[in-house]
């Protein structure tokens, strides 16, 4: 044993050369020399990965750094608990502290549990708050209540933060190793036109596409095409009708719609037509060329009606249909059978996964292959070809059976293992219409994406002109803040509801600007970002004051506006870890609030009240607009929104 202790302590030697000893933690309650010189080495060592740590430009997540220091005082006061409940949270009311951490309430359960003797929450917290370690954001404790532990933050901890931001930029929270993510999103069908459906998955996915990307991850975003099976049949005999010298002169398709339906009802109405179209399949299916040439043709009509609807929303993806994985789906099947998996029913062959209601079909009573087949083959190829460590489907609630079984069978034969690799579903509610019914049009119709995006743009250019826009914005200017606004609204308003539940489409109340709107948002933001240039302030002076001044924080609404903006770090990291984008939306919405507060409180610029002149530019202040105006294009980013300079 003194061997070892002679070890530890010349450990410690070794890692005081780092600088990274600081001041000793309270070690009381620890029990001798050796356990002592145990939690010491430990808490050294994360001290000096932390060091090395802030080497790397990230931002730091104040509730992360937190939990890690009330994580080492619980091990301090209670060293045999494994796994202690760690509860930080910031506090919702000024007089509570900044943040506070509720853990003594948990350990009081696991002590009576293990022990069978009542402690008070309120001794635990004592005991946890004589073991916190020093540290640098931490000012002041107290313990409130049953044992809740109120944490004050040191003013110059937040000040550095900031200065930091407006000199680094806005940065990702620090995430570890950079993995790989692969996101299914949008995935309408050919010959099909999208419509509001799809705008969902579409909105969803990309903003957390870019969520991802921002954070360091390598991002691969798929677009899961409805590009083949048997309906291509029906549409292959009609082109071949219609269009009969396809091969040599492209076919002038203008309404793809139209020719599905057209198609459609001869399929129906039609034994004829109807024998062809299979018999189209069982060539399309064997690849012959002149086939495939009309697959190929119907195929390019859509995506050009797609890529219509992808520029408007600034969408980026990469196109992997279902016929992608045609070739796979038999050797699906075979793994399935070889490992014993596979039962014949009625001629189908069919997976029974554990635990799921509903089995799989893998293969058809004639040969064929299902939706099953090729999501499957999808899943595989993801997880081995992709090598993803995350993989997330952007898909209706509607599809969550059908989903969990597949993921299930995928575990079952051995594909992944959930505990490494993260396969989810994030599901979403339907969009309703003001009836508070399915989103329809007047007639019944299912509404147009296109038709929607347009009537969009056209309420943004009268909502501008009636605020006289139009009065002081160039033409130019007009048409910028024209899409931002009809393309922003559209996204926030579906991003700041929770993905879970349906909502409410209404263009009256997206393009309100007052309240949680993206209408609300980007007017805040052009007016943060016109304080310096009306103060005559220029980005070179904010730089250099950025790098030179000291962000004061002295009154009470400078000091709420520093914490609220340097919260950005652990917002994303939650939605990193839930995937509910309402989050981030109702971040901003807290930040421009508490901006206006700030605004109205604290004078960034003084001027003469007779003549109007500047007297007075208080410059740290500037740069609490500045590092709001950051943090506010960031998120901005992240939602797919691009804000504009006027408005």
């Amino acid at each position: 044993q003194e061997n070892e202790i002679k070890c530890l302590t010349a450990e410690i030697e070794r890692l005081k050369n780092f600088g990274c000893l600081g001041v000793s933690p309270s070690l009381e309650g620890l029990r001798d020399e050796n356990a002592k010189l145990k939690y010491r080495l430990n808490f050294l060592r994360k001290s000096l990965q932390e060091e090395r740590r802030k080497g790397v430009k990230s931002m730091i997540n104040i509730n992360s750094c937190l939990q890690e220091i009330f994580g080492v005082a619980v091990q301090a006061a209670y060293p045999d608990l494994e796994n202690p409940p760690l509860v930080v949270t910031p506090s919702q009311q000024p007089k509570f502290g900044d943040y506070q951490c509720n853990s003594a309430m948990g350990i009081a359960q696991i002590l009576l549990k293990r022990t069978e003797q009542k402690v008070s929450p309120r001794e635990i917290a004592e005991k946890i708050v004589k073991n916190i370690p020093a540290n640098e954001c931490i000012e002041k404790v107290e313990i409130a209540g049953p044992g809740f532990i109120n944490v004050h933050l040191r003013k110059d901890f937040v000040s550095k933060r900031l200065s930091s931001l407006l000199v680094n930029g806005v940065q990702p929270p620090a995430v570890g190793k950079r993995r790989k993510v692969v996101v299914d999103f949008s995935s309408p069908n050919i010959a099909k036109e999208m419509h509001v459906g799809h705008l969902r998955s579409t909105i969803i996915g990309d903003s957390m596409c870019r969520l991802f990307e921002f954070a360091g991850y390598d991002v691969l975003r798929l677009n899961h095409l409805g590009d083949w099976g048997t309906q291509f049949g029906m549409l292959i005999a009609h082109l071949q009708d219609k269009f009969p010298d396809y091969l040599t002169v492209s076919p002038p398709i203008g309404d793809l719609q139209a020719f599905y339906k057209e198609s459609k009802r001869r399929f129906d109405t039609e034994e004829e037509f109807k024998k062809r179209a299979y018999q189209c399949v069982v060539m399309l299916q064997s690849k012959n060329p002149d086939f495939m040439k009309a697959w190929n043709l119907i195929c390019d009509v859509s995506r050009k009606e797609f890529q219509k609807i992808y520029n408007c929303l600034d969408i980026a993806l990469t196109e992997r249909g279902e016929s992608f994985y045609q070739e796979m789906m038999k050797d699906i099947v075979q793994e399935f059978e070889d490992k014993g998996f596979v039962q014949v029913d009625d001629g189908r062959k069919i997976v029974f996964v554990p635990g799921c209601s509903v089995p799989l079909t893998i293969m058809k009573s004639d040969g064929g292959y299902t939706y099953d087949t090729s999501d499957l083959a999808a899943l595989r190829h993801r997880l081995f070809e992709e090598k993803a460590d995350i993989i997330i489907y952007v898909v209706d609630s509607g599809q969550s059976v059908h989903l969990q079984t597949v993921f299930a069978a995928g575990q079952m034969i051995g594909w992944y293992d959930p505990k490494v690799t993260r396969v989810v579903h994030a599901p979403f509610g339907v969009v309703l219409g003001e009836d508070k019914k399915k989103f329809k049009t007047r007639s019944g119709d299912t509404v147009r994406l296109m038709d929607l995006l347009e009537e969009g743009l056209k309420r943004a250019m009268d909502k501008l002109k009636d605020k006289e826009r139009d009065k002081v914005l160039s033409e130019e200017e007009l048409r910028a803040a024209q899409t931002s606004v009809a393309f922003g609204c559209i996204k926030y308003a579906d991003l700041s509801h929770n993905r879970l539940n349906d909502y409410v489409f209404s263009f009256d109340k997206m393009l309100d600007d007052r309240g949680n709107t993206a209408a609300y948002l980007l007017y805040a933001f052009t007016r943060i970002r016109a304080i310096a240039r009306l103060a005559t302030v220029d980005e070179e002076l904010l730089r250099k004051a950025a790098r030179e001044e000291v962000v004061i924080l002295d009154h009470e609404k400078e000091w709420k506006l520093g914490k609220c903006i340097l919260r950005f770090p652990e917002i994303l990291q939650k939605i990193l870890d839930d995937l509910l984008l309402h989050t981030l939306c109702d971040y901003l919405y807290e930040l421009a609030t508490t901006f206006t507060e700030f605004y109205d409180n604290c004078y960034c610029v003084e001027k003469d009240r007779e003549t109007g002149c500047i007297v007075k530019v208080n410059m740290w202040r500037l740069l609490l607009c500045e590092a709001t105006a950051a943090v506010m294009a960031k998120g901005f980013d992240i939602l797919g929104i691009k804000p504009v300079q006027r408005m």
